[in-house]
């Protein structure tokens, strides 16, 4: 488990109406999926291993990887 504290990720891919103003997130922990409510649902995203250059800082990319409904 790689633990940190407030590390800035980007969000690549899934629906193209998420807005760009949630595709950086801060994690703690760069091994769980980050969670975004979007549209009704959830959308998933995993560890790219991947960086990019954003504003000077070198951030890890996370990829899409799936979308869950709310429960009703």
């Amino acid at each position: 488990m790689v633990a940190v504290a407030g590390v800035r990720v980007v969000l690549s891919g899934g629906p193209a109406r998420l807005p760009q103003s949630v595709r950086v997130q801060e994690v703690n922990d760069l091994t769980e999926k980050v969670k975004i409510v979007f549209a009704s649902g959830y959308e998933h995203f995993t560890d790219s291993g991947e960086m990019v250059e954003i504003d000077g800082d070198r951030l890890p990319v996370f990829e899409w990887c799936g979308r869950t409904m709310m429960a009703e």
